[in-house]
């Protein structure tokens, strides 16, 4: 038999072809561990890509990088192989409800069933139990490989309909399935290899008909912190989580039907609509309390100035006077930019941002005085003003957006009664197949990567090599603040994963092997979007918000 030649670390095995992941580790010396406390191995990278430790290696030559559970992509596995486990207890607790995983909530994963019953305490703690037991008895979760039609009799037979049917759309002859005994699941990234390590979780209800499955965040690894309420943004999920059942729409599955039963167009229009009725009542609410200023914060790629222009847009239909205000403007020179740890450039901080020129500008607004707004141009690193000063007058509503607009210091610069703060997100309510979600996270980072490469001639390598800084930025300058927001607005579209798949699936195939972390997420990315039927740009309005990422919009780049 062939053999393969394996490097891990500083040490090189020579194994039979096919061999396991874990096989080569164990081979080289590594003890995988048996307790999540001594940070034990749940996975690797073969050749850059993730892999559980149940795959088998099939190149002649391999290189392997071992993930422990306290790494980045170790905490990935972590969350995926926790909701996997729920699914299992579920799924033998109550063989006959269907649980489905909906979306983050801080440190947490918000769970419900399909059939919209309350769920009860009692439910809950015989889940949570089931789970518990599940963990005492270190059940090895195997990596197995099923026939394509053995894998769909499977999920039929299970309940589980939109497993079944993205596999049967996909058509792959073999299909790869994660299993304790006879329970069998979908993951679309890499699972733990054993249930003892799953021991720091903590369920709890949400709502009359969720729960949150807690697990410990990148702070404190070892602990599970209380998940801070937020029924803002909740109650966006559950909204549009309501109008994709109402629809027939809350899966990837069910999108991808529209996609061959040539009905998307008609689904396009409709989530349009939807966004465009809630952009109406929108401004309505703010002409109705009568705000003079309107804050607009959200993480990056949620949108932003589209947003703020269609709402000018809106406004300006109903007979104001809209002032749109871009707190990029207000940035510093470059040499005048802290640094952030790494000794680069923080352009995410506030301090990267003239404050006080903001505060006197505003103060001097709201006192009745012309005012020249500054423009700043990042590519000259030049500072100029707007030819024409604008006024405070009975129609004048001031739209201010920034990644920092809803941090106090900005909005206690104008009298508290005038301000109205917005708060915006690319929330997505689609699952790819109700037991894995499509992160909200990924959404912004694929809207960037297209945006990032249209308007900049950036490549997919630099975007994705930078993005754990932006999120970085976003969790200490952006996230603290989102509860100050009188609103929460969804800018995602739900049939735009579709769109942006023709996109991003060409330029994240561009990203070379050798590119470290950026190569394995570009992969990642990668192994979902393919489950994703292509949808055509021709159908988005020209108007729609997903035209500030794909271009071709009424309100340039």
């Amino acid at each position: 038999m062939d053999n393969i030649v394996v490097k891990i670390a500083d040490k090189t095995v020579s194994l039979p072809k096919y061999s396991t992941v874990y096989t080569a580790v164990e081979k080289a010396g590594f003890a995988v561990g048996a307790r999540y406390e001594d940070n034990p191995i749940v996975g690797a990278t073969v050749n850059g890509e993730l892999q559980p430790l149940g795959a088998a290696i099939e190149t002649s030559e391999a290189a392997v990088e071992l993930i422990r559970a306290f790494d980045f992509y170790g905490r990935r596995i972590y969350r995926h192989s926790l909701a996997f486990l729920i699914g299992m207890a579920a799924k033998q607790i109550f063989p006959d409800r269907v649980l489905t995983i909906w979306h983050s909530m801080g440190n947490s994963l918000y769970f419900s069933f399909d059939d919209n019953q309350v769920i009860e305490q009692t439910d809950i703690d015989a889940i949570a139990s089931r789970m518990q037991s599940l963990v005492r008895n270190n059940y090895e979760i195997k990596y197995t490989a099923l026939p394509c039609s053995q894998a769909i009799k499977y999920f039929e037979k299970s309940g589980h309909l939109l497993t079944a049917g993205l596999i049967e759309n996909h058509n792959d002859p073999t299909v790869f399935l994660y299993n304790v005994e006879s329970y069998y699941d979908r993951a679309y990234e890499p699972l733990a290899p054993r249930t003892g390590f799953l021991t720091m979780w903590d369920l709890v209800p949400y709502g009359r008909r969720g729960m949150l499955l807690r697990y410990p965040d990148s702070k404190d690894i070892k602990t599970i912190r209380s998940t801070a309420d937020n029924p803002k943004l909740f109650s966006v999920f559950e909204e549009y989580k309501q109008w994709g059942k109402i629809l027939g729409v809350s899966s990837a599955c069910q999108m991808n039907k529209r996609v061959t039963e040539g009905t998307i167009s008609q689904y396009i229009r409709l989530s349009e609509s939807l966004q465009r009725k809630k952009l109406y009542a929108l401004a309505d609410e703010i002409t109705k309390r009568q705000s003079k200023s309107v804050f607009i914060s959200g993480p990056s790629s949620s949108g932003k100035t589209t947003f703020s222009k269609k709402l000018c847009e809106q406004l300006n239909l109903m007979g104001y006077n809209p002032i749109q205000i871009s707190l990029d403007d207000y940035y510093k020179p470059r040499v005048e930019i802290p640094k952030n740890e790494k000794g680069e450039p923080d352009y995410e901080c506030v301090e990267a941002l003239r404050v006080d020129d903001f505060k006197t500008d505003m103060e001097r607004i709201f006192y009745g005085e012309y005012v020249h707004l500054p423009i700043w141009d990042f590519a000259r690193q030049k500072l100029t003003h707007r030819t024409t000063p604008v006024k405070l007058d009975d129609l004048s509503i001031f739209v201010i957006e920034g990644i920092h607009a809803l941090n106090p210091i900005f909005t206690s610069s104008v009298p508290k009664e005038t301000v109205f703060r917005i708060y915006i997100s690319a929330l997505t309510q689609l699952t790819l197949d109700g037991h894995n979600r499509i992160s909200t996270t990924d959404t912004r980072l694929l809207r960037r990567i297209i945006r990032d490469n249209r308007t900049r001639g950036i490549d997919a390598v630099t975007t994705l090599s930078m993005w754990d800084s932006v999120v970085a930025g976003e969790r200490k300058h952006i996230f603290p603040f989102q509860n100050n927001a009188d609103i929460m607005f969804n800018t995602s579209l739900d049939y735009e994963i579709g769109v942006i798949s023709t996109y991003a699936i060409p330029l994240l195939a561009e990203v070379p092997p050798g590119s470290g972390g950026a190569y394995t997420d570009a992969r990642r990315l990668l192994t979902f979007l393919k489950y994703i039927n292509a949808i055509p740009a021709d159908p988005v309005p020209s108007d729609s918000l997903l035209r500030e990422f794909i271009g071709g919009g009424d309100y340039g780049d």
